[in-house]
């Protein structure tokens, strides 16, 4: 509970365009993917795939916020999956932060015509749980200070 409101209280006093932020808290039902958010700037939320993996949520400025699982099938690891990351050849990628722990994996960097900021957790239940947030480079002052505890906000059962 100590960890939720810290979320919330850091997600609050980093908005910077709204007076209000109102965190949300997103459970996916397939893979008990647990995200928290300010709705007041990821207001339009996308439909949910078939497959029930996780969200989209879009802002009216442009950024785009996916919480999501994955099975981990290739029995993938926080080092492999950052180490393959920088071995892309995926044109208009490109990584300039990465660091990864025990069960977790974070990347930042471009992608297109993004700045993107990527956390994953690779769970003991066989999923990857992931929550990745871009916007365009012109609003990197605004979502810069968001990223970090929404992404701290991730976590599964």
């Amino acid at each position: 509970m100590r960890h939720f409101q810290l979320i919330s209280i850091a997600l609050a006093s980093f908005v910077t365009t709204a007076a209000i932020a109102a965190p949300f808290t997103y459970t996916n039902a397939r893979f008990g993917t647990v995200c928290t958010f300010p709705d007041e700037i990821f207001t339009l939320p996308q439909p949910e795939p078939e497959n029930g993996d996780g969200q989209q949520w879009l802002s009216a400025d442009g950024a785009s916020l996916i919480c999501s699982g994955i099975l981990n099938i290739d029995d993938d690891t926080p080092k492999s999956f950052v180490a393959a990351e920088k071995a892309s050849k995926e044109p208009s990628y490109k990584i300039t932060y990465s660091k990864s722990g025990k069960d977790w994996a974070v990347l930042s960097g471009i992608k297109g015509e993004a700045i993107f900021y990527e956390r994953r957790l690779f769970g003991k239940d066989g999923v990857i749980r992931t929550v990745w947030i871009d916007y365009p480079p012109a609003l990197k002052s605004k979502y810069d200070p968001l990223v970090g505890a929404i992404a701290g906000s991730l976590k599964g059962p």
